[in-house]
């Protein structure tokens, strides 16, 4: 079954509008789409005229992507070599797949969570993605982990600090056990980052209701404990896929960055499955922008 995946593609049936983004030098420019029933709104800013900004409400749920990544991101082709040159070609994939590294700031019954951080590069997005939303870092009250990588991460700490100071941290026990058992310079990034927020830490079990009526739903292969949350209509898929182009319709294929294959596969069917029944949007961390995808 075909997917929708949002692009910002300009065209005569979205409704522009300018507004200020508080800054003399910058602009903002609205998109808005309806679409059965999920509503996009879209903000570009003036940063390399690049998208940064959109907002999906669902039945209460408002959810932002912010982008994260500094230039346009291709996941090469070299990343799924389980997809045959056939399949690749077809798909006019040859040059790469279409992504990005996301963040996703989520209001749910009243609580404001930031799901996972990015990548905490020089030229890392999240910073300013928040201070046009008039959110700052102290006003995070939640994040919630899809798992421990790097690009996922990363946004926690600044150099030996950490980067939000009131926010409550959750990640499944199983990701951090697993994380834990890992060599040490494997994990160093993770230790380091855990240790930080320790005093903020909260390891919950699969299953588990979380603040803001989030529920954390297993979806274990891409790491040890990987994790989906479903907030009402809303479903963070983390790194159920690096490539959509190529995986929402063959899920079967996984990216090298996918520890154990097997789950992983496992993992990508059900929820894409479980989404497709459920009516569901999914908010994906490496999904092309603006990275929601019904």
């Amino acid at each position: 079954m075909k997917r929708k995946i949002w692009s910002y593609a300009l065209g005569a049936t979205m409704l522009l509008s300018l507004a200020s983004c508080g800054n003399s030098a910058k602009k903002q420019a609205d998109e808005k789409i309806s679409a059965d029933s999920m509503s996009v709104t879209s903000s570009r800013t003036g940063v390399q005229g690049d998208s940064l900004l959109a907002t999906c409400v669902l039945d209460g749920v408002k959810a932002t992507w912010i982008r994260d990544n500094g230039p346009a991101r291709l996941m090469p082709r070299t990343l799924f070599p389980d997809a045959s040159d056939e399949l690749i070609k077809s798909l006019s994939l040859e040059n790469g797949i279409p992504a990005s590294i996301s963040t996703f700031l989520v209001e749910s019954d009243g609580a404001r969570i930031l799901f996972d951080t990015g990548m905490g590069a020089p030229d890392s997005r999240l910073m300013d993605g928040l201070r046009s939303l008039g959110v700052s870092p102290a006003d995070i009250q939640y994040i919630y982990l899809t798992h421990f990588h790097g690009d996922h991460i990363g946004g926690m700490m600044r150099n030996d600090s950490v980067v939000f100071p009131n926010a409550e941290v959750y990640a499944s026990k199983a990701e951090y056990d697993g994380w834990m058992k890992m060599p040490a310079d494997k994990k160093e990034q993770v230790v380091k980052t855990m240790n930080a927020y320790k005093d903020r830490l909260h390891l919950f079990a699969f299953g588990d209701t979380l603040p803001g009526k989030v529920v954390a739903r297993e979806a274990i292969g891409h790491t040890p404990g990987h994790t989906v949350y479903q907030a009402g209509k809303l479903l963070v898929i983390g790194d159920l896929m690096h490539g959509a182009a190529l995986q929402a319709g063959h899920p079967e294929i996984c990216a090298t960055y996918d520890m154990d294959k097997e789950n992983a596969i496992k993992s990508r069917k059900t929820y894409l499955q479980y989404a497709r029944e459920n009516g569901l949007v999914m908010a994906g961390m490496h999904l092309p922008v603006p990275a929601f995808m019904k």
